[in-house]
């Protein structure tokens, strides 16, 4: 045995559950994502170091009451932003309000009130063309209460006296006091390089220096499972030949079923870690109305494709996986001061995701007619199980749905409609039943 090698078979569904937390909590704090996650995680703290740091070239760090793993990763991934308690994604102002709060706990003491944050962001992001911060304004205000609340719900800020809620309502109303958890601060954020010192954002990806043979191998098989774990589902088509063959290898399941408990499933497309122990944040199918909607779409793609007596989908190739990410990399260099001269980076030439099979990988077109004469049959054939809201919303709930099955590398989104993944075959021939409502 590779990994857990002194941990016994009595303790191994809780270490492999303290993996799964660390997995999906990579901070993790007195109170954060619950009382009785920080004593799992320094119960195998020397194990989890060794293995973590060997199967996927994770960091982990243990100061005070917070437990930081810091990952590292080879490509950008923009599925997975930070969101508001409403649920509410991220945008750049949120992004950089946070960024500005961690800047402002890192110079303050053991405590700091609300105001005194909102005034020392303030003052920082007026340096910054384009942001800016005024209380008075309704827009930056909630952007900013978003930011300060993703702090404190992680437990890096702690409520002591006050009221956040009526600060948020009117700032001259009202004010809250705050700890201020420094440990946590400083391990929630500490990039690996001097960011004054980057030119792209690319510098602060993975980017393998070795030179010798069986150190480009175990880096590749790092990268394998790092796949596995932070991507729902993993195409040969999208990696390079090295990456699959580990992804293929026999080491591969066994490795990572030995550290998480969980099966990987393998078909002649690609890899798949199954979810049986509710450890990934998003699941599918899942519940609510977006989940729903999403899973019956994907049985009306998969039959259209596979339909005998309908027209045959058309075909088209594929986005390249490389320029979707040299797209995403330009755009997130884009908010760089312009006094940084940015350098042409090759980083998307290099991309270890980016495939190299040599062949064009040609997917079924569906157009986005189609989707919608879907969802009005779903909403149609399902009407209770939908609210009204999007029965008068119907292209919302297609956007939002399809959007869910793009995250899960079910569809491709291009111009006119979506292409068809392999994993959209999964749902082929699946029956829905609706559960009836009892009157009372």
């Amino acid at each position: 045995m590779r990994f857990a090698a002194d941990v016994s078979d009595l303790e191994l569904a809780d270490y492999q559950r303290a993996v799964r937390l660390l997995i999906r909590n990579p901070l993790i704090t007195a109170t954060w994502p619950d009382e009785k996650a920080l004593p799992r995680v320094r119960r195998f703290s020397a194990e989890l170091r060794r293995d973590l740091a060997e199967a996927f070239g994770y960091r982990l760090e243990l100061h005070g009451a917070t437990a930081r793993l810091v990952r590292t990763t080879g490509r950008l991934e923009p599925d997975r932003p930070a969101v508001s308690r409403t649920g509410r994604p991220f945008d750049r102002h949120r992004y950089a309000y946070l960024s500005l709060c961690l800047a402002a706990l890192g110079r303050a003491g053991i405590q700091i009130t609300l105001s005194e944050l909102a005034e020392s962001v303030a003052a920082d992001a007026g340096r910054i063309t384009g942001l800016g911060l005024d209380p008075d304004v309704g827009a930056d205000r909630r952007a900013f209460v978003d930011a300060v609340a993703w702090l404190e719900e992680r437990g890096v800020l702690r409520l002591a006296d006050g009221s956040s809620a009526a600060w948020a309502s009117d700032p001259g109303a009202g004010e809250a006091l705050y700890d201020v958890a420094r440990d946590a601060v400083f391990a929630l954020f500490r990039p690996p390089r001097v960011l004054q010192h980057i030119d792209s954002v690319t510098a602060l990806l993975e980017r393998s220096m070795t030179s010798s043979g069986n150190a480009e191998r175990r880096a590749a098989a790092q990268a394998a499972r790092r796949a596995v774990l932070e991507q729902p589902v993993i195409y040969f088509d999208d990696v390079s030949a090295e990456l699959g063959n580990h992804l293929r290898g026999q080491a591969l399941p066994a490795d990572l079923y030995r550290l998480t408990g969980l099966r990987l499933e393998r078909r002649a497309e690609g890899v798949l870690l199954v979810d049986t122990n509710g450890w990934s944040a998003e699941r599918f199918p899942g519940t609510g109305s977006v989940a729903q909607a999403a899973i019956l779409l994907a049985v009306a793609i998969a039959d259209r494709v596979a339909d005998p007596d309908g027209r045959k989908a058309r075909r088209m190739p594929a986005p390249d996986p490389r320029e979707q990410q040299a797209k995403l990399i330009g755009q997130i260099d884009a908010g760089l001061p312009s006094s940084i001269e940015l350098i042409e980076d090759e980083a998307a030439d290099d991309d270890p995701g980016a495939g190299e099979t040599g062949t064009e990988q040609r997917l079924p077109f569906i157009t986005d007619s189609f989707l919608r004469e879907a969802t009005a049959e779903i909403l149609q054939q399902f009407g209770t199980a939908f609210g009204a809201a999007w029965h008068t919303d119907p292209d919302r709930l297609r956007t939002e749905a399809i959007g869910l099955l793009v995250r899960f590398g079910a569809v491709i989104p291009v111009p006119g409609g979506v292409l068809a993944r392999p994993l959209i075959g999964r749902y082929r021939g699946t029956t829905a039943q609706v559960k009836q409502r009892t009157l009372f």
